[in-house]
């Protein structure tokens, strides 16, 4: 028998019966969750899983590892293989070397402009990769702007965007903000008490922090480079604009695109990828499993900062200028082309216009309007879902609901280009309803593919803001007779508005640059969004002045939407201590 309990009004008088909150179920919640369940098995489980098993499957349907043998027989996919490792370790290497000292200067030392350079320092993210590829060739390529001045002035030149040194160059200037951010956060929840014992103890520059102050934040480091190393394995533009296809993604694109889908190699090499995405996440919880890496104090008595002497300040503020100046390179590349009309063997454009500006608005208005339509459409289903887990998670008791939150967390592990090869497989011959058009040529699956790649993104913050509305308030509005679908409405969404709201721009912005999944799915130059048209316009010497102002049009997008909602945050927090 369930107990009831009841509560005094204002006449002293009993209330009606009021069930606590937790215990509230019936056929809203299941419906809910088998809804989710069935869209993350069609558009995730199902098509990731297709792509799994026909890796292991010969033409007479038979379990093999037959091709998984024909794949490491071949030279070119043995290289491409180690490549692709070997990028990808040497990019979380050379990303921690710009992010670990910019990271302790910025919250171990007080000096002017920290907080303009830490917001400098994740500019970087907002640009696709494969764009800021194109704008660090004519800076630091073989005729780019460097190498023609320190060819005219010292006689030699670096050749630093050449081939896998090229790659590993772009991606690490694009990807070290995540070992950047993880890391200012960790460090600034450090007990300032631990550092105080160090120094009395006799710990001082080096070995204070080698020994003290980087193994704390060593949880924001590891989630950091987890990050970089997945996101580097599994890029696809960034090594196509470069014209490097030795490495696994190139690979399986061509071989997708080129033999067909029925090739079972490309197959093979999209569950290599999805083991190694799977293996660098599990490694950096790995690491840190049976350590105890909580101090006491947080925030409050973080770190102290220290003044630096000048002959610090001087090399301090040459390293950060040195990898501001490097890491803000492609932004303003990508400017300088996209009003250049002619810039080739100079240090700077011969000439300017605004033509290639002309013609994007031209030629590919559309592209910005599909972008801002599978965008708004991917993140808006991003945080219904992502609010509609966090709701079964923290206010029911479902049987399996926490798998809700594992499966939709399994996205972050799939690349993008093996959950498009995914879809191609799983809908393939498959026509609209009432139509003869095929599922494959439309730009359902565009979207589609952003909103299931982007989930775990707006899951998680929608989880956080849940977590800070306390169960009281809509036992409350339950005690005075709103019903569970009011309260979600009226109280439960509206004070988690900014978790929402950031949930929805991360999803956004993210889904803005997408190329690997695009690239496979765009089946019609009518369908292409910025990302796809961007590539497009690179392929070619006289395309690549609008296709730099196509790629400043999408740095704008991103920005004025990460701009707005840090805006729309803030006055949320404030409205809502009034």
């Amino acid at each position: 028998m369930s107990a009831t309990t009841t509560q005094p009004g204002a006449s002293g008088l009993p209330t009606a019966p009021v069930r606590p909150w937790h215990a509230l179920s019936g056929l809203g919640p299941w419906a809910a969750f088998l809804l989710i369940l069935a869209f993350l098995l069609c558009f995730l489980i199902v098509p990731v899983g297709m792509v799994i098993y026909t890796a292991f499957i010969n033409e007479s349907g038979g379990l093999t590892l037959g091709h998984f043998g024909n794949f490491f027989a071949q030279s070119v996919f043995r290289e491409s293989f180690f490549n692709s490792l070997i990028v990808s370790l040497a990019s979380v290497f050379f990303a921690s070397v710009i992010a670990i000292p910019l990271a302790y200067l910025t919250v171990r030392f007080e000096f002017r402009g920290a907080l303009l350079i830490q917001t400098l320092g994740v500019l970087p993210l907002i640009m696709p990769p494969f764009v800021g590829a194109v704008a660090l060739q004519l800076i630091f390529g073989r005729s780019g702007s460097m190498n023609l001045l320190l060819n005219d002035w010292f006689g030699f030149t670096i050749p630093i965007m050449d081939g896998l040194v090229g790659v590993t160059f772009v991606e690490s200037i694009h990807y070290f903000p995540f070992i950047l951010l993880n890391l200012v956060a960790a460090m600034r929840n450090i007990d300032g008490a631990m550092e105080e014992s160090a120094l009395n103890l006799g710990a001082r520059g080096w070995r204070l922090f080698r020994r003290v102050i980087f193994p704390l934040a060593m949880p924001g480091y590891l989630a950091g480079a987890a990050l970089v190393f997945v996101k580097v394995f599994d890029d696809l533009g960034t090594p196509l604009v470069m014209g490097v296809t030795n490495m696994l993604a190139p690979q399986a694109y061509l071989r997708i695109t080129s033999v067909g889908i029925d090739d079972p190699l490309g197959y093979v090499i999209s569950v290599i990828m999805i083991g190694f995405s799977i293996l660098a996440l599990w490694m950096a919880a790995r690491v840190m499993k049976g350590k105890d890496y909580a101090t006491m104090q947080k925030g409050g008595n973080s770190l102290q900062k220290r003044t630096l002497s000048n002959w610090e300040s001087v090399l301090a503020y040459g390293w950060i200028l040195f990898v501001l100046f490097v890491t803000l390179a492609p932004h303003l590349g990508i400017l300088l082309m996209s009003f250049s009309k002619v810039w080739s063997f100079s240090v700077l454009p011969d000439s300017y216009t605004l033509e290639h500006y002309a013609t994007v608005f031209h030629d590919a208005g559309g592209m910005i309007g599909n972008t801002l339509l599978y965008c708004l459409m991917a993140a808006g289903l991003d945080v219904v879902i992502g609010t509609a887990i966090a709701y079964l998670i923290l206010r029911t008791h479902l049987p399996a609901r926490q798998w809700l939150d594992y499966l939709a967390s399994a996205a972050l592990a799939i690349p993008g280009l093996v959950l498009a090869i995914g879809y191609l497989r799983m809908f393939k011959g498959v026509n609209l309803p009432f139509t003869d058009t095929p599922v494959v040529t439309t730009w359902v699956l565009i979207m589609l593919a952003y909103a299931v790649r982007r989930l775990p993104y707006a899951l998680r913050s929608c989880m956080a803001a849940l977590q800070q509305v306390h169960v009281s308030l809509e036992e409350a509005a339950q005690s005075l007779g709103a019903s569970k679908l009011s309260t979600i409405r009226r109280i439960m969404v509206p004070l988690m508005a900014g978790g929402i709201l950031a949930g929805f721009v991360t999803s956004f912005i993210t889904a803005a640059v997408e190329l690997s999944a695009t690239i496979l799915l765009a089946s019609a130059q009518s369908q292409a969004p910025m990302s796809y048209g961007i590539y497009l316009y690179m392929q070619s010497i006289s395309g690549r002045g609008p296709g730099a102002a196509l790629g400043v049009l999408a740095v704008v997008v991103v920005g004025l939407g990460t701009y707005f909602s840090h805006r729309f945050v803030e006055r949320s927090r404030v409205t809502t201590k009034t």
